[in-house]
């Protein structure tokens, strides 16, 4: 339950932060229906692998919401330290991000999905943490198209979404998510077609790191790396 765009009524192509629930509720779900300390401790770890020791690593975290993980990243500790974007498209969510404890240290900006304020290869890094399944499919591939564009050679993408139910309990956690965010843009990632949407965005090396369940179905943690 992510926010990916402005909050525009003439856009038909995101679902708000918290789906049809008012957008207060957005960080209590998320930590109700996600095992959210599990996942965002086991996806920072993923994040930071790797991470050079000379410079910064350069983390940008599309969809940031109200930056629940953008501030962790933010204050991990590495040997080179660490600088972390959050991007959004919605002011309100934004603010609610300029709040949170760690605030401070996170460089905060207002962009699309579809459009980042970056420039060509400037990032080490791409974080879509429960943004995927709030865009429509056109949206989603043009997300994961300009991920692309703004991480370096060898850098790497890092989602963490919706992936396919496997049994009868998971699935029916599913279509209650589904009901909160919407069948269109969620169905994709349900029927397992993510890594085919990272190939097609220009990524390799697929791997995927978790799959959770839980109270929304099952959870992945996959990565990926931009072709040289």
């Amino acid at each position: 339950m992510k926010m990916l765009a402005r909050h525009d009524d003439e856009r038909a192509d995101y679902v708000r932060a918290a789906g049809r629930a008012p957008l207060a509720l957005y960080d209590p779900l998320v930590a109700v229906t996600t095992r959210e300390r599990l996942f965002r401790t086991r996806l920072l770890a993923q994040v930071l692998d790797g991470a050079p020791v000379e410079r910064p690593l350069e983390v940008v975290e599309i969809g940031c919401g109200t930056g629940s993980f953008t501030t962790m990243v933010a204050r991990a500790e590495t040997t080179g330290g660490v600088h972390a974007i959050g991007v959004d498209g919605d002011a309100e969510v934004l603010a609610r991000a300029h709040r949170k404890a760690g605030a401070a240290a996170v460089d905060w900006r207002e962009g699309l999905a579809d459009a980042l304020p970056l420039p060509d290869a400037s990032a080490d890094r791409v974080v879509m943490s429960l943004l995927l399944h709030h865009l429509s499919p056109a949206t989603q591939r043009a997300a994961l198209a300009e991920a692309r564009r703004v991480l370096r050679p060898g850098g790497r993408i890092h989602v963490a979404d919706w992936g396919p139910a496997r049994d009868p309990l998971m699935r029916l956690a599913f279509r209650g998510l589904q009901l909160l965010d919407g069948v269109e843009n969620t169905a994709p990632l349900g029927r397992g077609e993510l890594p085919a949407l990272l190939t097609d965005a220009g990524f390799e090396q697929h791997r995927l790191h978790d799959r959770l369940r839980t109270m929304g179905g099952v959870l992945e943690l996959r990565s990926a790396r931009r072709s040289a």
